[in-house]
């Protein structure tokens, strides 16, 4: 029995030690991680000794009802290796600055005291300038201090605010909701400064611009767990096992429970291992298989066989029943605009006449004014705006007739364009004759009108087609195939199972869609193409039904409460927001590469003056109408244009808004817009933070690199602007705030270190569930790092220091804003007009721009910034248009938390983050349950129907940090949001708007087919319809490039990858050993064999804005003619050198693209279309690019 003695001796026990220290902790701390990845999951966090040492998936989600799986175990291979970033070789650990700039930097300071007298000098000498910029992306950083850091930055800043204005200094940082306060601290510096922050939703292609177009709404989508109880999922443009990991667990448990998966994706990927049935859809041509199956859709389940539940939920909830203008076009008609209770004798007087739609009631035939459209929710009288059936002008119930096939006066020929093939459709629509103020109108309702746009011809006469084997008329099943490669049959079963489904579970159909299918140019169209039968089946506003649209994490909960915040609301406004797709498509140049938009895809009228020209001139008009906005705005400094109007006279805001009007019609001032490549029309000073703007997400990187940066490049393209010669190097100074030696930081000029997502506290939360949970610092910030909080403080400081000398004295700047959602502004331009081109007349915040002037008290910039001012105080706090009373909550924060004092004044204290975050979530909705409850009264006042039961019974919750840090909390109903979460309820969009009765945020307050907006119709994209992918020889990407012997031709993509988040983890150790270690393209065996290239071997990427070298990964998975490579590549890392561009270094993968914008995406001023920041405008979209592959020639040279 020796062996006994053995066991139980400690001494044969050592081995153990090493395992045992391993695990060992002195703490467990809860926090997240800020990465765009949508997941928003819990991690427990385990310290041993002041150092992370391992991270593990937090279990202890408060549960939803009974009858739903639980959320947890949420995380993934990725988030469990993030504490190696902490600790690893590419660590930003201190400031750092480039040592060309410093130097001169030094030489400045020894000759001038004044910190931004010595940048100025740097700034006047355009050989010392120019001598910086191109050493950027060359490396030579070195060490320095935070006060020197500062100082640069202070006097960059101050620089250019007093030479050229503060809308110059301009920011840029994505996605909120992954930490908002990191995220605030910058954009709450920048808007105290009267700089400019830049969106991210738009710009990441991550705004369906189809939201906006059909619900008036940015995106609102279901949590995962809603997922559960739908009975039929279709996936597109999405890969939820890969991308959506944490939450991929609810799709199996949804089959389980009795769902049918199916997956379109040109690429058997492993979401498609997993469904019942894969569609092997060629790329970005899902538009068409839509369409197609919406032809089955209405001709099987509304024509033929009407299906109750459809007919009554489009009758309801959209546009179906309203009347539309038939306008005559030679021997046919065309459809026109709405039918206006401004124009029928009946409803003259009515408020806002023009903006409230008309239909015909089925009972009486009389045309009836319903209430909910646009009219009813601006007008005086309260109570209108809301869903139910009735008059808005007597009250009376109504029916709304959907077709007027029963009750018309005639059927008139209607042409109907297809694009594909530039062919007209005749086809014949039933139609009423209105008696109108101007005369007869004809017109049609909606419903009608789409029955003829699919080709559903009901027996009408004209060019409907035969059957579903019709391949020459647009829409049929057949008709689809040679764009989807997918057989007629397969689009006839999927409508079918669609919608017998969708029948029986009254709605329960949901389609999960995501960024693969928004990048495409006519991603609207293929959004809008999928909503529809969404809509036609009644499945928006169900559980279990609906848009899923998943593309980053974008739900920030409490943003009544945030954005006073973040946009420094408290103390002044508006703020300067900027749609970024704008910005980088203009100043960065990238619109003197490509011709006539008409040149790149149908336009539709291509007579109407809104179609032609370049998407720039479109651009220049969007700005001077007040539909988008732009900065600079002017191009002279608005701190001295407010002077100048003084000077001449005008002291009053009314007075200098109708000077700068004067100075704008004579010319004497200029949109920056019309001349943005003159220097006193540059951005100056960029802000970078929580982001890689410089790479992952720097469409059209190259250009970047020669026209922001002034350094090296690879594009090669031609200008053919025909404007001169364009300048390279417009920024003065890239600071970059950041954890990670990114692309981003190895190209800016100023890398200022950034604490991690453990060493920081703030707030989470995401799309795919409804819960608010903390970032916590976990342990103190490593090496000379800081939290973005205290660096943006810290930068505050500084501006007030040195404004004691620069600005001493609070001034007066002038803020142009464009026409925004969600205000009276939507009623603004019914007609697009131009005063520039004496159409109207100039009147701000109408037909052009609002401008506001706003005071800046830079000496005080610091305290503000620590502080939150009494705005929130005295004007409560607002949300889509909703205003409530929050005096008594501001009054508590001041009394019962930390408070700052000053001026003899005493504010709710923002000095710390966490003081910060229990500011929001002591006020918002959200998270304090009075608050809801106000927000609720408020909205009720306005819809006219009960709403504020929805708050009741949690009237007495408040949420803290600190309870935060010890559970995830489940987030309250808000009017904020259409979902309803009440009792445990999944959060499923658009709930309150179906059950409630609460308006959808459009010109007819319904769901919208059709797009009531002169540039539509002019670009005829008025109805749901298809237009084909670009041509790539139109796409401009391969014109000087030469097909060298052994290329192809691929369409280029790239999707988001299994090994990163963007460009996060990409460059992680422990990522890297489970890929090649490179960012590698994926090809089809074909297209491979055919250049003999085989698996891992080395290739060039190529075409006329860049290059990339990498490794080839040789796969059937992927079809012929495509290629991908995973977002986001890092330039810092196994990038080679490229033979074909002069053996210099080669780039990324936004290397390959350069942006483009829609151009019927800018238009604007009118009902949804007005701006919101992240809501409205183009997107930059980069799918339709077109790169040659061939096999690198010998091994890569480093």
């Amino acid at each position: 029995m020796g062996w006994v003695s053995e066991i139980v001796n400690p001494e044969t026990r050592r081995w153990e030690e090493l395992y045992r220290n391993r695990w060992q902790h002195d703490k467990v701390v809860r926090s997240t991680h800020g990465v765009n990845c949508t997941g928003g999951c819990s991690w427990n966090v385990y310290v041993k000794d002041g150092i992370v040492t391992w991270e593990m998936q937090a279990t202890d989600y408060p549960k939803l009802g009974a009858d739903v799986p639980p959320y947890e175990p949420r995380g993934c291979q990725r988030g469990i290796s993030f504490s190696w970033y902490l600790y690893s070789p590419i660590r930003v650990k201190y400031p750092y600055g480039r040592g060309a700039l410093l130097d001169l930097w030094r030489k400045a300071k020894a000759q001038h005291a004044d910190p931004v007298e010595a940048w100025a000098s740097i700034m006047a000498d355009p050989e010392r300038r120019r001598s910086y910029q191109q050493a950027r992306g060359k490396g030579g950083f070195r060490r320095i201090s935070w006060d020197e850091a500062l100082e640069i930055v202070t006097a960059s800043t101050l620089h250019t605010m007093k030479t050229y204005g503060p809308d110059r200094v301009i920011g840029f940082s994505p996605i909120p909701a992954m930490s908002m306060l990191s995220y605030a601290a910058g954009s709450r510096f920048l808007q105290l400064l009267g700089g400019v922050v830049m969106s991210f939703y738009d710009w990441y292609c991550d705004l369906p611009p189809a939201s906006p177009e059909v619900w008036g709404e940015q995106t609102d989508v279901a949590e995962s767990a809603d997922w559960f109880h739908s009975k039929y999922v279709a996936v597109m443009g999405s890969n939820p096992a890969m991308t959506r990991t944490p939450d991929a667990h609810f799709l199996s448990e949804a089959r389980a429970n009795g769902a049918k998966h199916v997956i379109f994706a040109p690429d058997f990927n492993q979401a498609a291992k997993h469904a019942d049935w894969w569609v092997p859809i060629n790329a970005g041509q899902d538009g068409a298989f839509w369409m197609a199956a919406n032809h089955v859709i209405l001709k099987e389940f509304h024509a033929d066989q009407p299906t109750p539940y459809f007919l009554d939920y489009v009758k309801r909830y959209t546009d179906s029943p309203f009347l539309v203008v038939l306008d005559k076009h030679a021997e046919s008609y065309r459809p026109g605009r709405l039918l206006r209770a401004s124009q029928l004798a009946q409803y003259q007087g009515e408020e806002n006449a023009e903006t409230k739609f008309l239909v015909v009631d089925a009972a009486t035939g009389a045309i009836k004014m319903p209430q909910g459209t646009l009219g009813f929710r601006w007008q005086q009288r309260k109570g209108q705006w809301n869903l139910d059936l009735k008059d808005g002008h007597d009250g009376s119930d109504l029916d709304p007739a959907l077709t007027l096939l029963d009750a018309h006066d005639a059927v008139e020929m209607v042409a109907f364009p297809e694009y594909a093939f530039d062919r007209t459709f005749q086809r014949g629509v039933p139609v009423r004759t209105v008696e109108t103020l101007d005369g007869l109108v004809t017109v049609a309702t909606i419903y009608d009108l789409l029955m003829a746009q699919f080709g559903v011809g009901r027996g009408l006469p004209g060019d409907y087609p035969g059957d579903y084997d019709d391949e020459d008329a647009p829409y049929t099943p057949a008709w689809q195939e040679r764009f989807t490669g997918i057989d007629r049959q397969t689009v006839i079963q999927f409508a079918r199972e669609w919608s017998a489904t969708a029948e029986r579970s009254e709605g329960q159909c949901s389609i999960i869609i995501g960024a693969g299918v928004n990048h495409w140019y006519h991603n609207n169209l293929i959004y809008r193409a999928a909503i529809a039968a969404l809509m036609l089946t009644g499945c928006v506003g169900r559980n279990g039904g609906g848009l899923n649209h998943y593309v980053g994490q974008e739900k920030l909960a409490p943003m009544a409460a945030w954005l006073p915040v973040a946009m420094a609301l408290d103390w002044g406004g508006p703020p300067r927001l900027q749609n970024t797709p704008s910005f980088h498509y203009v100043h960065s140049d990238q619109w003197r590469y490509e011709g006539a938009f008409a040149d790149l895809a149908p336009v539709g009228d291509a007579d109407h003056p809104l179609t032609q020209g370049h998407t720039m001139d479109l651009q220049r008009r969007a700005v001077r109408a007040g539909w988008l906005p732009f900065f600079p705005q002017f191009n002279r400094n608005p701190l001295e244009l407010v002077q100048e109007a003084e000077a001449a006279g005008a002291t009053t805001p009314d007075a200098i808004k109708q000077w700068v009007v004067e100075q704008l019609q004579s010319g004497a001032l200029q949109f920056a817009i019309d001349d943005p490549d003159a220097p006193e029309n540059w951005p100056r000073t960029w802000f970078i933070w929580r982001g890689n703007a410089l790479q992952s997400s720097a469409k059209g990187h190259e250009y970047f690199l020669k026209h922001y940066l002034g350094t090296h490049t690879n594009a090669i393209a031609e200008d053919v602007s025909g404007a001169g010669e364009a300048p390279e190097g417009k920024l003065d100074l890239v600071v970059d705030i950041n954890f990670r030696m990114d692309t981003s930081a190895l190209y800016s000029d100023i890398v200022l270190p950034a604490a991690t997502w453990y060493e920081k506290d703030d707030l989470n939360t995401t799309d795919l569930h409804s819960y608010i949970h903390p970032l916590s610092e976990v342990v103190p910030p490593c090496w000379e790092s800081r939290s973005d909080w205290d660096i943006f403080k810290a930068l505050a400081r500084e501006i007030s220091e040195l404004s004691a000398r620069h600005f001493p004295r609070p001034v007066r700047d002038l803020v142009a804003a464009p026409l925004q959602h969600d205000t009276p502004a939507e009623l603004a331009q019914l007609e697009v007009k131009d005063w520039a081109a004496g159409e109207c007349p100039p009147i701000p915040g109408e037909t052009m721009p609002n401008f506001t002037v706003v005071e800046r008290d830079y000496a005080n910039l610091y305290n503000r910034f620590i502080s939150l001012g009494t705005n929130v105080r005295n004007n409560g706090l607002s949300i889509h248009g909703v205003r409530w009373p929050v005096t008594d909550l501001y009054d508590e924060l001041c009394r019962d938390r930390p408070a700052i004092s000053w001026n003899s004044a005493r504010y709710p204290s923002l000095a710390e983050a966490d003081e910060a975050a229990n500011a929001i979530l002591w006020l918002a909705p959200e998270t304090n349950g009075e608050s809801a409850y106000r927000a609720f009264k408020a909205e009720e006042e306005k819809v006219g129907l009960p709403l504020a039961d929805l708050a009741e019974k949690t009237r007495g919750v408040r949420m803290t940090f600190e309870d935060l840090t010890h559970q995830p909390r489940r987030v309250l109903t808000s009017p904020a949001w259409t979902g309803i979460v009440n009792e445990g309820r999944t959060y499923s969009a658009y709930c309150l708007n179906v059950e409630r009765l609460v308006p959808w945020r459009t010109l007819t307050g319904r769901q919208h087919f059709y797009l009531d907006h002169e540039g539509y119709i002019a670009f005829g994209e008025h109805l749901p319809t298809y237009k084909p992918k670009i041509d790539p020889h139109a796409h401009g990407d391969i014109l000087r490039t030469e097909a060298v012997e052994g290329s192809i031709m691929l369409n280029y993509l790239t999707p988001h990858g299994k090994w990163q988040i963007h460009s996060t983890y990409s460059d992680n150790l422990r990522m890297r050993t489970l890929s090649r270690g490179v960012d590698p393209i994926w090809m089809n065996v074909d297209d491979a064999l055919a250049i003999g290239i085989d698996d891992n071997d080395w290739v060039e990427v190529f075409n006329d804005h860049g290059v990339m070298v990498t490794r080839a990964i040789v796969t059937a998975r992927i079809p012929r003619g495509l290629c991908f490579i995973y977002h986001a590549t890092e330039r810092t890392l196994s990038i080679p050198k490229s033979p074909l561009r002069g053996g210099r270094r080669a780039g990324g993968h936004n290397s390959l693209t350069r942006t483009r914008l829609k151009p019927n995406l800018l238009f604007g001023g009118y009902g949804q279309f007005t701006y919101g920041f992240n809501y409205w405008g183009p997107t930059g979209v980069n799918r339709d690019t077109f790169v040659l592959v061939r096999k690198l020639d010998g091994e890569p040279r480093w």
